[in-house]
């Protein structure tokens, strides 16, 4: 197999012709950056010692990738030119923290605005929507092809908002079909239920919660008023990405303690057996399984249980 048949060519292409686009968009093959005296990389290490303090050489060689010999010629060039200073750690005089200067802060000040009023003319030209559309691309890269510490808060709930409606339902049919082979049956099935939810709402009775994971929805449940004494969970689902969280189990711990301060005497839910995951959640939550029933659903051969709480 050569380079030109290779199944993954045409995606390699795509990455190194944006390389190329942003690279000419944000002016990195001028030979000083933002028409400063400073490459690309001696402006990155100025930005690491403008904000962040305590820094040593071997933190710029490692958070940024640089040979150990390039980072030392580097800072001595900048400490002849007087724009860093070191001093040495009380703990290791081995070890010299690396601090900008008067004249470095001075001499960065107008690096740093320059490229804040680049990308705000960049971003600029464009709608706020699009401005959001590029943002939101950018932050997809850097998750992807970053690090991935988890977020300081996993996940919040929330109510339903508009645009919710749509996206549960094309998500919910795309991961049942990823997942179990279900037909497009099932989607037109949850854009049914939550139709009617939205339609029909009785915010005295009923409650739908959101998941939300760093900007993105990633699960949901709602419950909805089956009778005075009788309340239905129903369309619990978490995208796979965000599970391990506890996010299910906290959803259905919502969906009860709802049932409850409203009065209902009984949680119900319908679901099927292939469901694992989310079975185990209900037992795990005090839910009996009250009755089992074959049938040919979705394209599949299921088998349909109800399962029931009493609060």
């Amino acid at each position: 197999m050569t380079i030109h048949d290779h199944p993954g060519k045409e995606r390699i292409d795509t990455v190194r012709s944006f390389n190329r686009f942003y690279t000419r968009q944000i002016g990195l093959l001028d030979e000083g950056l933002l028409k400063s005296p400073f490459s690309l990389t001696e402006a990155r290490v100025l930005y690491e010692l403008a904000n962040r303090d305590g820094l040593v050489a071997s933190d710029l060689v490692r958070d940024l990738g640089l040979d150990p010999g390039y980072v030392s010629r580097l800072l001595k060039k900048f400490e002849e030119r007087g724009l860093v200073e070191r001093e040495a750690s009380e703990a290791d005089a081995r070890r010299a923290s690396i601090a900008l200067t008067t004249a470095g802060r001075e001499a960065f000040a107008p690096l740093n605005q320059d490229s804040h009023d680049q990308v705000r003319a960049l971003l600029d030209r464009l709608a706020p929507v699009d401005q959001e559309r590029l943002v939101k691309a950018m932050r997809t890269v850097q998750d992807l092809l970053g690090d991935k510490p988890e977020p300081k808060v996993p996940y919040i709930l929330r109510p339903l908002q508009v645009g919710d409606i749509g996206w549960i339902t094309r998500r919910q049919g795309m991961l049942y079909t990823q997942d179990y082979g279900w037909d497009g049956t099932y989607e037109a099935l949850v854009a049914e239920i939550l139709g009617e939810f939205v339609k029909k709402f009785d915010p005295d009775w009923e409650r739908a919660w959101i998941a939300e994971r760093e900007g993105e929805v990633v699960g949901s449940v709602f419950v909805v008023r089956k009778s005075a004494d009788v309340a239905k969970l129903r369309l619990l689902y978490v995208e796979h990405s965000a599970r391990g969280l506890g996010i299910g189990a906290r959803l259905v711990d919502e969906c009860i303690a709802f049932a409850r301060a409203k009065g209902y005497k009984r949680l119900t839910l319908w679901t099927n057996d292939i469901l694992g995951s989310a079975r185990r959640i209900y037992q795990a939550a005090g839910f009996k399984l009250v009755e089992e029933e074959k049938h040919h659903s979705f394209g599949k051969d299921l088998v349909g249980q109800t399962w029931d709480l009493q609060l």
